[in-house]
């Protein structure tokens, strides 16, 4: 149920990026750090489950960002298929030589390489630029959608092919992040101020809260509806994938119950599921970036208290230009 939302309409910022990432609690991985060598100027966090340890999101010294969500295709997903983090490592860490986002692109697209990898949307560019939607229904290069093209837009995206109004949570994240745009303008407070209302609406959960044997098929398309989703589980989802409850398919027949309290054995989160990790990019129009991670739950899946949770890095964007 990630959700991931991108505006232009504020005047004092190029890029507003907000986004929860909600996995599986007990998932090995890694706070936004900047990476090891050779590509110690990316920016993010990492999935340490797979050997190829791929970002959900990221950005780089030069300003490139790129944001992952995956959806639920029909059918069976082998365990092998390609690792979709694996492709944001790869816009992320590509050679400055190669830099560019429709190169990119066309070589993903075109040669082949979507070829064995679930269903997801990928949103990257360069910030300052428009930003590239593709995903592993794009059939050709001429079909890439593009985002943040003008000053004034406001975007969301969940785990369903991107342009899916559907989804409550999506045009409620777009109303709110444009109406906390609003209210910043308006009484000039401060980055910290507006940050904090950035993540005010990322934890916005209107999850209802049901006993632990109320049926999934009659409880899940509530998960469409919060931006924030509770830690969630239950018998027999530890057997599901997380892409299957992130669709919010009313075919996976779990049963769900409230877990938020801490447990007393880390054996306990196995199979609890919920909003992970919180992450906030503002990047001024003078290439400031403010980078500020939030942590809910740490290693073994228990929750975080502040002031621990937050990880906060700031650069400038490397050869810049005012906008």
């Amino acid at each position: 149920m990630c959700i991931a939302l991108f505006s232009t309409a504020h005047p004092d910022y190029a890029l507003i990026l907000i986004n929860n990432r909600d996995e599986f609690l007990a998932r090995p991985t890694a706070p936004a750090n900047w990476w090891a060598s050779p590509n110690e100027n990316v920016l993010g966090g990492r999935d340490l489950q797979r050997k190829e340890q791929g970002t959900w999101l990221g950005i780089t010294k030069q300003g490139r960002v790129a944001v992952l969500t995956n959806f639920r295709e029909e059918g069976a997903i082998k365990p092998e298929a390609r690792s979709r983090g694996a492709m944001v490592n790869a816009f992320l860490t590509q050679p400055q030589s190669l830099d560019g986002t429709e190169r990119f692109i066309h070589d993903l697209v075109e040669d082949e390489g979507l070829k064995g990898v679930g269903g997801f949307s990928l949103v990257c560019g360069k910030v300052g630029e428009p930003l590239a939607v593709i995903s592993n229904r794009t059939p050709n290069v001429e079909d890439t959608v593009w985002i943040a093209k003008d000053k004034d837009e406001t975007i969301g995206l969940s785990n369903a092919a991107f342009g899916n109004r559907s989804w409550p949570k999506v045009v409620r994240g777009e109303a709110l992040l444009f109406s906390a745009i609003k209210q910043n303008l308006s009484e000039q407070r401060s980055q910290a101020s507006f940050t904090e209302h950035l993540f005010r609406i990322l934890g916005e959960d209107i999850l209802p809260r049901k006993p632990k044997d109320y049926p999934w098929d009659s409880y899940v398309q509530e998960l469409r509806k919060s931006i924030f989703i509770p830690a969630i589980g239950g018998e027999g989802a530890e057997e599901s994938r997380a892409e299957d409850l992130a669709a919010a398919k009313n075919d996976q027949h779990v049963n769900v119950q409230n877990v938020t309290k801490a447990a007393e054995q880390e054996h306990e989160f196995d199979g609890v599921y919920g909003t992970q990790k919180q992450t906030v990019v503002l990047v001024d129009r003078r290439g400031r970036v403010n980078f500020v991670e939030r942590t809910l739950y740490d290693a073994t899946g228990k929750a975080t208290v502040a002031p621990d949770r937050d990880r906060a890095f700031q650069f400038d964007i490397e050869g810049w230009k005012n906008q």
